[in-house]
């Protein structure tokens, strides 16, 4: 359905700006709701095709703005709540856990508490992780158990889990989804694939964690904006869904991939450096539910996708150059 009201938290977000700009395309009037401001329109999609006049912007965060946050969707009344927001990466959620709770949990939990009670609300996805399942062997079917082994990965677990028990006493509209790993022009820079982009064109070297042997699949951006709109109009309310491609790589695979297409020997980019303290060593996820239940494929091989995004690099790599690197935290 065109013209419905939707509201995604986390909007500047790789692949929330890319659902912004997919969702704005289709016809919907938005309203984007970030902790930080807009940035550079390099990494914001939603401003490169001239769709954003029904699209308006509200820089706020979860944890110290809340009750503005729940007064200006109030005001909104969204159809749909689209949630990519929330602590991120890995590894830094070692170094002050209590982060990743308080705002993957704490907070989303206030936020829920207001969500339940609101009628003109028809469905809250979710942007969860696989990071839930720890390390394992084989596809992943959505009833596999979780057994999250990082800060990070208990936060997003236990969130999952208070969105369920208010799913089964409220009826609370919520959709769990989770990914592979994101990629595509627009994304952080610090990610694998801009990563070794920018190394492979700007001759620096690429620490590759553990030698790169942890497997992962890769789904562009175009495909999660897809899965997301397809959760939307037939996902079935407290259920969850996984959306991979079929092909996995490890990270190593992925680097020399990225050397190949840009016509650069792999051992002048990458260097191997220690790994990650509880790197999971496999993500794979069995995504036969979306497929069979919404109708999702993924459409954008990873070879492709990987061309795009070395066409985005070179395009843009004046003013990257002169942006940070590395990712910057913030509380």
């Amino acid at each position: 359905m065109v013209g419905r009201r939707y509201v995604v938290l986390g909007s500047n977000s790789f692949a929330g700006a890319a659902f912004v700009a997919r969702a704005l395309r289709d016809g919907h009037q938005l309203l984007g709701i970030n902790r930080s401001a807009e940035g550079s329109p390099i990494f914001l999609p939603y401003r490169w095709d001239g769709n954003a006049s029904r699209y308006s912007f509200m820089q706020a965060d979860i944890n110290n703005h809340l009750p503005e946050i729940i007064e200006r969707i109030g005001e909104f009344q969204p159809h749909v709540v689209v949630d990519f927001a929330g602590q991120g990466m890995v590894a830094e959620s070692w170094q002050q856990p209590e982060q990743w709770y308080t705002t993957n949990i704490v907070a989303k939990v206030k936020l829920h508490d207001f969500l339940r009670r609101c009628s003109w609300l028809e469905s809250y996805i979710r942007i969860s992780t696989p990071e839930v399942y720890g390390s394992t062997d084989g596809l992943l079917k959505e009833t596999w158990a979780c057994a999250p082994s990082t800060p990070y990965a208990v936060s997003h677990t236990a969130t999952d889990l208070s969105l369920r028990a208010f799913q089964q006493h409220y009826g609370f509209p919520a959709i769990v989804t989770r990914f592979a790993n994101f990629y595509g022009p627009g994304q952080q820079l610090y990610r694998i694939v801009p990563r070794t982009i920018i190394c492979a064109l700007t001759g620096r070297k690429l620490k590759l964690h553990g030698g790169g042997v942890s497997v992962r699949a890769f789904i562009h951006s175009d495909d999660v904006a897809d899965a997301i709109v397809r959760t939307i109009d037939h996902g079935r309310t407290g259920e969850i869904y996984h959306f991979s491609p079929e092909r996995f790589f490890t990270i190593r695979e992925v680097v020399e991939i990225i050397c190949q297409r840009i016509g650069i020997a792999f051992e002048s980019v990458a260097e191997v450096a220690p790994d990650r303290p509880a790197k999971d060593q496999a993500y794979l996820m069995d995504s036969t539910r979306a497929r069979a239940e919404l109708g999702w494929r993924d459409s954008v091989a990873f070879e492709r996708g990987v061309d795009a995004t070395i066409a985005w690099v070179r395009d843009n790599l004046a003013e990257i150059e002169r942006l940070p690197q590395d990712y910057l935290h913030k509380a």
